[in-house]
């Protein structure tokens, strides 16, 4: 894993005294073997992960490889912005996918107004259908959402949420966070709560209710500090709890114990 030069990934930090799992993270981009990845993650009490997919190429990868490892799940959609991409045919693959034992998720869906590389019209019908493909599955949803946090809350409310809700990499204020914790939604977060300048995200994480939380890395990206800038991978999720529990004044394994129990009701047990 820890290879010089390009391809290096920071070394692993001190590991977690209970198991927790990467609940969201890109597997076929990190540019390693997975078998390695997962045996770092297992160093540090980080022995499962969830591999997302972004269109339909990584949806099917990420589906194969969940049903080649035990402990990897798979997510699979198109992503916001790629949402122009999301005709009725890959839609429907999308949703064949999504019907696999070992997919456990329909996402990364939703919506991106960061960027302008699909329009938001694209997105918000792309967002609907994901919706739907989720409930129809019985499968959680795991939303992306930046800048967007009005119309996805409309959205959902509109179309009637899944009954498991995801927003990986939760990216909203304390506000933000007690809205989705009066409607049940879970909430993911990624390294980034690290960072100097997020204080708004850390208000929320110290909020979001003990059952509606999640850790994840988002891995290659979003790498946690003091790694920021490196490539990320799970196993430097323990960096991240850490945090949480430094924010939330809670005992770190008691905060693992309750991470692993939210993974285990929204993904299905391992």
């Amino acid at each position: 894993m820890h290879r010089s030069g390009e391809a290096a990934f920071p070394p692993p930090p001190e590991p977690l005294p209970v198991e927790v799992f990467d609940s969201h993270c890109h597997l076929d981009i990190l540019e390693a073997p997975v078998t390695e990845v997962l045996a770092a993650g297992r160093a540090v009490g980080i022995r499962r992960a969830v591999t997302v997919g972004y269109d339909l190429a990584s949806s099917r990868w990420c589906a194969d490889t969940a049903g080649a490892h035990d402990d990897v799940y798979a997510a699979v959609a198109i992503h916001p912005n790629d949402a122009g991409d999301a005709t009725g045919d890959v839609l429907a693959e999308i949703a064949e996918l999504a019907a696999l034992p070992q997919v456990r998720a329909v996402g990364e869906t939703g919506l991106d107004y960061y960027r302008d590389w699909a329009a938001a019209e694209d997105q918000q019908r792309s967002f609907r259908a994901h919706i739907d493909i989720a409930k129809r599955t019985g499968k959680a949803l795991v939303i992306h959402d930046r800048d967007a946090h009005d119309d996805v809350l409309r959205i959902l409310a509109e179309e009637g949420a899944p009954d498991k809700v995801v927003f990986h990499c939760f990216s909203g204020d304390e506000d933000m966070a007690k809205v989705c914790a009066d409607r049940g939604y879970v909430m993911s977060f990624a390294g980034n709560v690290t960072f100097k300048n997020a204080g708004a995200l850390r208000d929320a994480a110290a909020v979001a209710p003990s059952h509606l939380l999640l850790v994840e890395t988002d891995a290659p990206y979003l790498t946690p500090v003091p790694h920021r800038g490196k490539r990320n991978a799970p196993h430097l999720v323990p960096l991240t709890v850490r945090c949480l529990a430094e924010v939330r004044g809670a005992d770190l394994a008691e905060l693992c114990e309750a991470i692993a129990a939210n993974g285990d009701r929204v993904f299905g047990p391992w």
